[in-house]
């Protein structure tokens, strides 16, 4: 167990970013495997490897990859989602800049399984460096032949294109990017089983697939190596296979990118980390701001993998892993996380839009020195309104942090309401 680099063991080398110095390395032998397999045998090998959707919820990718239909009635699209907007996550961004390749390579592999005709690449507006390699990427995969008509001479053709969001972390919800990505408000759709799943009826209506940044980067060594081998890696977990990439930051003394083996302890990531910074270790929110926080305790017996990070109250979620030391406010963290859910919220849906307002008003009371007890129940109230309820997954993900904090932390709650100030402040 421990660090295991992937994804990440060439994204030092600026040759890698080249056509010529990926293609040194490997680059392109899954591609050329794929186009010899029947189109089912890619998806069974995808299968085979276990992976899971390294966007946040973890979902079986070759299931997404299944649902396009076979029998092909109108165009097929993939996305890849690009918009890395969870605060404490910059991994696709880094894979972009450094290992654009992979992320071309992977779709186009996906394509060619999926029978896709164009595929679009939705990137955070902000990450400009990344759409510009992941533009030199494409330019060069088109001079090549490995893009267009007649890929590799196998009678594949398919179109890849960029398109730049603005900003918005609504759109990082998969319903509500296809919304912007056809022009119209970034808010998200209804969902199944009131509405087709998007492999059925997604971008104008005709079958799409949409997977992260991340997973499309797994697709070339699954079908370079087999789907058994990528699934020996991480065998030790219940369901986790593979590596996983965690940004980690906070207060540790070398934040970054860290990729590990799944089934590797969460204090080993610490360690990876050059440890705390500052004092000791109090929390930790290992999978992006929207997951439970866990406090010191609950770190020492973490271990990363989907169902083993439940078991001890959180998620692996998208890897954004934010280290605390002992002098943090867990109040006035999770306030702030509260303005970022507040002023993200798209407004569509009555829980998130009113409910992300009403938790922000209400911590704001606690930070001011103004806090009652009873706000205490009425937070965890407001966040079984908003969780559960709200017009799709980025409303329930702002409940989260706020009831798990409660759950682990409700002390420091309690003693801020008392004392008007910080447990952390008085440590």
């Amino acid at each position: 167990m421990g660090e295991y680099k992937l994804l990440l063991r060439h994204s030092g080398d600026p040759s890698y970013a080249t056509l010529d110095g990926y293609q040194r390395q490997g680059g392109y032998d899954g591609l050329r495997k794929a186009l010899a397999m029947d189109r089912q045998q890619v998806i069974d090998e995808v299968k085979t490897s276990g992976l899971r959707g390294r966007g946040g919820a973890g979902f079986p990718a070759w299931i997404k990859w299944n649902g396009l239909p076979k029998e092909k009635t109108k165009p097929h699209y993939i996305i890849c989602n690009a918009d890395e907007g969870e605060p404490g996550t910059f991994k696709d961004k880094q894979l972009m800049e450094t290992c654009p390749f992979l992320v071309v390579e992977g779709m186009t592999i996906a394509a060619y399984a999926t029978q896709a005709d164009v595929g679009y690449i939705y990137i955070r507006g902000e990450f400009v460096d990344a759409a510009r390699s992941m533009r030199r990427a494409i330019d060069e995969a088109y001079r090549a032949g490995l893009l267009g008509r007649n890929i590799l001479g196998s009678g594949m053709n398919f179109d890849l294109h960029i398109h730049t969001g603005a900003g918005s972390y609504e759109c990082g919800e998969e319903s509500a990017l296809m919304s912007s990505l056809m022009g119209e408000r970034g808010m998200p759709r209804l969902k199944f089983p009131h509405a087709p799943l998007p492999t059925i009826s997604g971008l104008w209506d005709s079958p799409t697939l949409i997977n992260n940044v991340e997973t499309y980067a797994c697709a070339p060594f699954i079908l370079a190596n087999g789907g058994a081998w990528y699934a020996s890696i991480g065998a030790s977990t219940k369901n986790s296979r593979g590596t996983k990439i965690f940004s980690v930051s906070g207060h540790v003394n070398k934040p970054g990118n860290y990729e590990v083996e799944f089934g590797t302890p969460l204090m080993e990531l610490l360690e990876m980390a050059g440890g705390m910074k500052g004092g000791e270790l109090k929390a930790c929110v290992p999978g992006g701001s929207s997951v439970p926080i866990l406090n010191a305790e609950a770190c020492q017996k973490a271990i990363i993998g989907y169902e083993e990070m439940m078991e001890v109250g959180s998620m692996v979620g998208s890897g954004g892993c934010m280290f605390l030391n002992e002098h943090t406010s867990i109040v006035d963290f999770i306030w702030r996380t509260s303005i970022f859910y507040k002023d993200e919220s798209c407004g569509k849906c009555t829980p998130c839009r009113e409910g992300t307002r009403w938790m922000f008003l209400i911590l704001d009371r606690i930070r001011s020195g103004q806090g009652r007890m009873e706000d205490l129940q009425l937070l965890e109230d407001v966040c079984r309104q908003i969780d559960g309820r709200s017009f799709c997954g980025l409303g329930d993900a702002a409940a989260w942090p706020v009831a798990g904090a409660l759950k682990v932390f409700r002390h420091e709650f309690e003693e801020f309401i008392r004392s008007g100030r910080s447990l952390a402040a008085r440590a």
